[in-house]
């Protein structure tokens, strides 16, 4: 019982945490820091397709930024695994299926719009 007192006499909260939860307060996320680096990281990733619609002749634009942001928010997927110790593997090709899902829905919306609008 003596150590017990000794070990919440500073701080009752913290201690309960630490040994009895194991939760470890250098351990915990952080969300304005992941919030910030996100954006960084879509921000300058956001660089490739508009690269490949300055480099890609202009019969082959679309699958070519189609394919390149597909790459890039892989590569983001498996950067934000890995920082986030999680397996980079499956971080990817979540984010990459998101991002698939995402294009698609946007041309199919883009198309039936096309379709209403154009005389």
């Amino acid at each position: 019982m003596k150590v017990a007192e000794q070990l919440s006499v500073r701080d009752r909260l913290g201690a309960h945490m630490r040994d009895e939860l194991g939760i470890d307060q250098a351990a915990l996320s952080r969300p304005i820091q992941a919030a910030w680096t996100s954006a960084a990281s879509f921000a300058s990733f956001a660089m490739v397709p508009i690269g490949a619609l300055l480099v890609a002749p202009s019969p082959f634009r679309v699958p070519a930024i189609a394919g390149l942001s597909l790459a890039s928010l892989a590569a983001l997927g498996a950067l934000g695994g890995h920082l986030g110790g999680a397996p980079p593997g499956r971080a990817s090709l979540r984010v990459a299926i998101g991002g698939a899902l995402a294009m698609a829905v946007t041309a199919t919306i883009g198309w039936i719009l096309s379709i209403l609008i154009a005389p």
